[in-house]
């Protein structure tokens, strides 16, 4: 195989840059061109693809974002849009592509592979959703992200003797919610896979505080709820202040940590190393200490597992 290409797809993740580093550097490596296809997918259709050199991928480790750029692309659910795409990829001799992003990529990644065109997925998504991977690109620095703003909201509520109802990012899955309220030390943890009775955490929030608690935090995973009407029932219900923040998109950008760097150059580098060995289909994971490999189709049915240990934890906080 000569020639490659890469494209970041999806909602941005930290560390998706460093990932794109390393598919440039592996393949200069192996004696392969690595083309750049701007804004995913649709980059891919309307043939926005240039050859990329070390140059462009300097400096870049540490930055957020993609400088390749994303978009959500649900026209690529089309077959004559599909076959556009892998036109312009064999236009080029370009054999092989590593598609960085979520679910909804690695499914496009699958329709390209139908035209002939062997793909690669690696997981760069925070919400932590890909069941084939212990942990996606961008999932520790989004969790660093919450877990600050959150220990500065807890400052402001404990001053005040206030609740702070706090809703993260993480669509179906509470992972972000999970990891950030036991590390913050929340009280209260809401997500899809424990499910939400509103009359018991309010129940729960009130107990709390006629244990004289001086504050109490309230975090979920967003789509449970509407935060702020949670958080004017908690306070009618209690008598205390009670603010709702969303952290929104904040949680996607900033410099990715360490392990999101590490990880996602030695995802990368797996990915390119499977496509000189004319592997396809194939997403990249971590399982454990290992970088593995699964076959995208069965990769994408397997389902999200959380240790009901852990699950537990949520339990106990609230108790």
């Amino acid at each position: 195989m000569k020639k490659i290409a890469v494209l970041t797809s999806g909602g941005d993740a930290p560390g998706m840059n460093a990932a794109l580093r390393a598919v440039v550097r592996s393949g200069l490596h192996y004696g392969m061109e690595t083309y750049g296809v701007r804004d995913g997918f649709k980059g891919l259709v309307e043939d926005d693809i240039f050859l990329m050199t070390r140059t462009h991928v300097t400096r870049i480790i540490n930055r957020g974002g993609t400088i390749l750029g994303s978009a959500r692309y649900p026209e690529f659910k089309n077959k004559a849009t599909q076959e556009k795409a892998a036109e312009n990829l064999k236009r080029r001799d370009i054999e092989g592509i590593v598609i960085i992003g979520g679910d909804g990529s690695f499914r496009g990644a699958l329709a390209l592979s139908e035209q002939g065109i062997m793909t690669m997925g690696l997981p760069a998504t925070i919400d932590n959703d890909i069941a084939a991977t212990d942990y996606s690109i961008g999932f520790f620095t989004a969790l660093d992200t919450a877990v600050s703003s959150i220990d500065k909201l807890r400052d402001t509520s404990f001053s005040h003797q206030r609740c702070s109802v706090v809703e993260v990012m993480g669509r179906y899955c509470g992972d972000l919610a999970l990891y950030a309220g036991i590390a913050v030390g929340s009280e209260f943890i809401i997500t899809p896979e424990t499910g939400f009775d509103k009359a018991l955490t309010i129940k729960e929030v009130k107990a709390s505080f006629d244990r004289k608690k001086r504050h109490a935090i309230v975090v979920l995973t967003e789509k449970m709820t509407d935060v702020f009407t949670l958080a004017k029932d908690i306070e009618e219900a209690t008598g205390h202040e009670t603010r709702a923040t969303v952290l929104g998109h904040v949680q996607r950008g900033g410099t990715p940590q360490a392990f999101d760097r590490v990880l996602a150059t030695e995802m990368a580098e797996r990915a390119v190393e499977l496509l000189k060995n004319r592997e396809n289909n194939q997403i990249v994971g971590l399982e454990g200490k290992e970088i593995v490999h699964r076959e995208m189709a069965s990769a994408l049915a397997m389902k999200k597992h959380m240790p009901s240990k852990r699950y537990g934890l949520v339990g106990q906080l609230r108790n």
